[in-house]
């Protein structure tokens, strides 16, 4: 996880603060401008409200965003110490130099960081614990041919056409799930057939859709190592087992994909 501009900006931000002096009357003058803001129409905000409006927003939304990873991670956010934080910056009463400010707040980082991988470690080998239970029971249903490479599919209606080739382009329809049933994928719902040359997918689609015939329906239920392996895309997390049904309506031929 890289360090967000924004979160650069919010350190930098209280150190800005910090280094001005708050008079009373500056004080006073603010919390005019702030009841005055909020009540001004977007239309009606000079570019310098405006301005200061987008620091105020960024501020707001890296802290909320913060504010949920931290609680997936198990880390609450604390509110209470949050809000004297920004309260000391803008008073110039900070209970650390603007230097041990970015000190700690890099440390969090890292802290961070250091669970995330934690986490996406035990939920890779999660992943794979519970892909070789599913395919060890699934192997046993009426239906499901498992291949040599550990692929397995179900016939869910034949087709009549021809079969392609690895080096051909197919025209698909198909819906991606994970075993939890999770939708992550679905040509249906994007009201449109996916085309593309059979050996730039992944290995599971490769073997698979070649099994299949013009006007076939299969349901593929595909090992990790042939679907994303370690890598994580979308909904899809590391070592996950995938089930898809493709339904192969087309060999396209390369001047008609042209």
């Amino acid at each position: 996880m890289q360090k967000s501009l924004v979160a650069l900006s919010t350190i930098a931000a209280l150190g800005l603060f910090a280094c001005q002096p708050n008079t009373s009357d500056e004080a006073a003058t603010t919390g005019t401008d702030i009841a005055e803001t909020a009540d001004v129409s977007t239309e009606s905000m000079t570019d310098v409200q405006k301005q200061a409006y987008a620091m105020g927003a960024s501020m707001g939304l890296f802290v909320s965003n913060r504010a949920q990873q931290q609680e997936q991670l198990g880390f609450p956010l604390d509110e209470a110490a949050l809000k004297e934080g920004f309260e000391d910056g803008l008073n110039d009463t900070l209970k650390f130099t603007p230097q041990e400010i970015q000190q700690i707040a890099q440390q969090g980082e890292e802290v961070l960081r250091a669970k995330q991988q934690e986490m996406a470690q035990k939920a890779a080998q999660d992943n794979i614990e519970a892909g070789a239970a599913y395919l060890e029971e699934n192997a046993k249903k009426d239906g499901v041919t498992t291949t040599e490479t550990g692929l397995q599919y179900e016939v869910l209606e034949e087709g009549e056409g021809a079969s392609p080739a690895a080096e051909d382009i197919v025209k698909v329809h198909y819906r991606g799930t994970l075993l939890d049933g999770t939708e992550f994928d679905s040509s249906y719902k994007r009201g449109e057939p996916a085309q593309f040359p059979l050996n730039q997918v992944i290995p599971g689609w490769t073997e698979g859709v070649q099994l299949m015939k013009e006007g076939a329906k299969y349901r593929f239920h595909i090992p990790s190592d042939l679907a994303y392996g370690e890598r994580a895309t979308g909904s899809i997390t590391p070592n996950s087992t995938l089930i898809f049904d493709v339904e192969l309506l087309e060999i396209v031929e390369e001047e008609a994909a042209e």
